[in-house]
């Protein structure tokens, strides 16, 4: 009887532990897409910190998120891992010459990358500028001159250079950074794209109205145009919250054709009536503009940054060779501050048109719409002036317009000042990267 008993409780034990594993597994693969995005972000972290960037350590960079401590980072065969605890929802990213890092399974294949030769590229060629003395006071506002290093760290500023009238007039770079360090532009990369189109519309290569945008678009999603994409009004469900689990990160990192998986959202407002923030939008701008020029990975180098003579610019890609044009463009300070001066000229390089006359102009002006989330997003930029004729900041000239991106990213033009401003940092808890007050103190300097 006895026996019987223990063989009873072994049996019941047993079930016992089989249902707490059934039941471990089961919340792992709940969670299992949450966990995804924070190892994709780390590996992907990683390998560009170590391969763009020539940065150490590989866990740098990370956001503020309780799941940071319990990721661990590899490297192996040429390929860059992130995992929780060693185990746990683990993911690759490769490096690939000239497109930067990818999140795939495997090594992908993207092509050849366009050479891009810097000599056309009139900024990045200029000597270290002596800055005024009133110019070096806006420059130490601007790196937390005035903070203890707690605050300091916590503005994060790693880079600015001020262009006025083609010279560059100030540069300054925080420690572990200089003029070679190509720094991550995030969402800056939507206002280059803006530039990317208006390149192929002065090639008549594509044109704002086009719609029937993707073959499986067969419902209302068929009217969706270029430029509703462009200036994302294109009404598909989305939601830009950088969390676990959210739309923008399970684009970022965990979908191998990420395009694929925009053009699958539903309708959430009709076509053309509501203006909603949308990384989604902006890379599946990039694959239709791919789906008609076919130039895959190297679209954005062969159609614009090897005109522009970027030669650090590195544009990343998805794991099926669309760019990542809402987020993943890499620069120089210098290279950055030329893309701001192609806008001021309204694209004109080196005597030759290279964007639509009026492109600057029609891009960097908001409209009417009937319901607007950012009033003061136009088509890939931000501007100074909203549709109903305010300031969105009075210390800046009402012309301002700029691209902005995750964690501090600013790329600043003042047309009616002749001025670029570039400002690049990790600043995800910094209540004010103080870049208004940095242009503000740029143009009293500069008497503007």
């Amino acid at each position: 009887m006895r026996l019987g008993g223990r063989r009873l409780w072994l049996r019941i034990g047993a079930g016992v532990i089989a249902l707490a594993m059934i039941a471990a597994l089961g919340v792992y693969w709940y969670l299992r897409p949450l966990l995804r995005t924070g190892t994709g972000y780390a590996a992907h972290n990683a390998c560009a910190l170590d391969t763009i960037a020539r940065r150490t350590p590989l866990t740098a960079d990370l956001p503020p998120n309780p799941l940071v401590p319990y990721l661990r980072v590899s490297v192996d065969s040429g390929g860059y891992q992130a995992t929780v605890l060693g185990v746990l929802a683990g993911q690759h990213a490769w490096s690939v010459d000239g497109f930067g890092c990818t999140l795939a399974v495997n090594r992908p294949y993207l092509g050849s990358a366009t050479r891009i030769d810097q000599m056309g590229n009139r900024i990045a060629r200029q000597p270290v500028p002596s800055p005024a003395p009133a110019l070096e006071a806006a420059l130490d506002n601007a790196f937390g001159a005035d903070l203890d290093q707690a605050g300091r760290d916590q503005l994060g500023t790693r880079a600015v250079l001020v262009v006025s009238d083609g010279t560059i007039v100030a540069e300054r770079y925080a420690q572990g950074f200089d003029a070679g360090t190509p720094q991550l532009g995030w969402s800056m990369s939507k206002s280059v794209t803006s530039l990317l189109l208006g390149r192929l519309v002065q090639q008549g290569l594509v044109s704002l109205s086009d719609d029937h945008l993707r073959p499986e678009w067969t419902d209302e999603r068929a009217s969706i145009t270029i430029e509703d994409l462009l200036r994302m009004r294109s009404g598909l469900a989305w939601d830009e919250t950088y969390d676990l689990g959210t739309p923008i990160t399970e684009m970022l990192y965990n979908q191998a054709d990420m395009a694929s998986f925009v053009a699958a959202q539903k309708l959430a407002h009709p076509v053309g009536t509501v203006q909603q923030y949308s990384s989604g939008s902006t890379t599946l701008l990039c694959a239709v503009l791919n789906a008609k020029l076919k130039q895959g990975a190297d679209l954005p180098r062969q159609q614009l940054l090897a005109r522009l003579g970027t030669s650090s610019a590195i544009w990343e890609a998805d794991a099926v060779g669309t760019p990542v044009c809402s987020s993943y463009l890499w620069a120089t300070p210098r290279d950055w501050a030329a893309i701001g001066q192609f806008a001021l000229s309204d694209g004109v390089l080196n005597g030759k048109r290279l964007l639509p006359e009026g492109w600057m102009k029609a891009t960097t002006t908001t409209e009417p719409i009937a319901t607007r989330e950012d009033p003061d997003y136009a088509g890939g930029w931000w501007t100074n002036l909203t549709p109903e004729g305010s300031l969105v900041s009075p210390a800046l000239p009402r012309d301002t317009y700029w691209a902005s991106g995750h964690d501090g990213q600013k790329l600043y033009v003042v047309p009616s000042a002749k001025l670029v401003v570039v400002r690049l940092g990790f600043s995800p808890s910094a209540d004010d990267i103080r870049t208004d007050a940095l242009v503000a103190d740029v143009l009293k300097a500069l008497g503007k």
